[in-house]
């Protein structure tokens, strides 16, 4: 997972250097991201079925090696563009295999009986933390040396390729946690869980959201103050960004509570925080604002990503758990658009503005995460009022069960006598 997010994300503070440096329009440099969403959303939605049926690790071996692949295509990109794209296209497929299978496969090797020290919640935090690191060590390794170091549209692949091979060496030797031969569907019903379209949904573009407006709208509305400093400083932010994600992710284990949604309305708040920044580096071009936007917008992607995962670890079953990971990726990518999107609107008007709009849209979603915080827990039918018992009756229920059936009771009978 380390490897496919290192993979991902080197390309990204690149942009300017294949715009400035290579001579491609801003158009094809746009056209390069939209590559990279085209391979990754319909392969977040189809990899869990072929990890149900094929198995975890197979599956994540290809998606690594489509990692390796990748990088290599895109060192070829001084021949001209077809390289780009197509390594673009194959990026997006690894990383979709990074986050729904490779999330799904942490989250049971890290439960009994596999890990049966790990508390609740340490899968979606390990599996978070290593696409979060691997997103922020690939752009900071790949633009420091495009900006210092020799052959920089070559030599930062060489790196992940380098890096890829040695992992590519010890996957095979992992433990899998699903066998193949059973069956893979398609279909995820629990996306029409009221709190998956209540709590998660509002949420979910964010992730990346929160991303693509710190480290790709951010380095452009301050760019007349940074000079021939416009690559560094989109490292930086880039770096900064997912560096305060990753530092974050302990604290949203924490802030997770299994009887409301308190951490990702937290999340949300902190990301209208960092928009609202935003909106002030923006109308002043500060560099240093921006930074500090980036800063805020990474910490909220930090929760927000570690508490969509836990929420939909809660609400799916074993069957559906890669599948529904896939679909709560594929939704968080839909902000990675973003950019775009706010590059076509600022004809009409300024990036100030736009980000003030954002910064509603985000108060409006908090609302209405926050409505319905309480609401249709998973594993309980009682009313919202209810649920913080539901959870303790629970408790109590299956531990009196497990002592009925070490006596030799039934636990059905115990319960017709009672």
């Amino acid at each position: 997972m380390f490897c496919c997010g290192w993979g991902g994300n080197q390309f990204t503070p690149l942009l300017i250097m294949y715009r400035d440096a290579a001579g491609y329009s801003v158009l094809t440099v746009d056209a390069f991201l939209g590559a990279y969403v085209v391979g990754l959303v319909p392969a977040l939605l189809t990899v869990g079925a072929l990890s149900d049926r094929f198995g975890r690790r197979p599956v994540m071996m290809a998606g690594t090696v489509a990692s390796l692949l990748a990088s290599g295509l895109l060192a070829l990109g001084e021949t001209g563009p077809v390289p780009i794209f197509l390594g673009r296209f194959v990026t997006g497929v690894a990383v979709a295999v990074a986050m729904a299978v490779g999330s799904t496969w942490v989250k049971e090797l890290s439960d009994p009986p596999h890990d049966p020290d790990a508390g609740p919640g340490t899968g979606a935090r390990r599996a978070a933390l290593a696409l979060t690191v691997g997103f922020g060590l690939g752009a900071g390794v790949a633009g420091v040396l495009a900006q210092w170091g020799p052959w920089p549209m070559v030599l930062p692949y060489v790196v992940h390729v380098a890096l890829t091979v040695g992992v590519l060496l010890v996957l095979p030797r992992c433990v899998e946690t699903r066998g193949p031969g059973r069956a893979g569907r398609l279909a995820v019903p629990a996306v029409r869980h009221p709190r998956f379209r209540r709590v998660v949904l509002p949420m979910a573009p964010w992730v990346f959201g929160s991303s693509g407006v710190a480290y790709a709208i951010m380095p452009q509305v301050v760019g007349d103050r940074l000079g021939s400093w416009g690559l560094a400083y989109s490292t930086l932010l880039t770096v900064c960004t997912l560096g305060a994600g990753a530092l974050v992710q302990p604290i949203a284990k924490r802030l997770d509570r299994v009887t409301d949604a308190r951490a990702v309305i937290v999340s949300m708040i902190a990301m209208s925080t960092g928009l609202a920044l935003s909106v002030v580096a923006a109308s002043v071009r500060s560099p240093w604002l921006a930074l500090a936007a980036a800063i805020v917008l990474g910490s909220a992607y930090g929760i927000a990503v570690v508490s969509g995962l836990l929420e939909i670890q809660r609400l799916a079953r074993p069957d559906e758990l890669a599948g529904l990971t896939g679909v709560y990726y594929a939704l968080a990518y839909v902000g990675f658009l973003l950019p775009a999107a706010l590059a076509v609107l600022s004809k009409l008007a300024g990036y100030p503005v736009l980000l003030s709009g954002l910064v509603l849209i985000a108060l409006a979603g908090t609302a209405v995460i926050a409505r319905s915080s309480r609401s249709h827990l998973p594993g309980s039918s009682l009313p919202a009022s209810s649920a913080g018992n539901a959870g303790i009756t629970s408790v109590v229920s299956n531990s009196t069960e497990r002592s009925e059936t070490a006596l030799g009771r039934s636990p059905n009978a115990s319960r017709q006598s009672r």
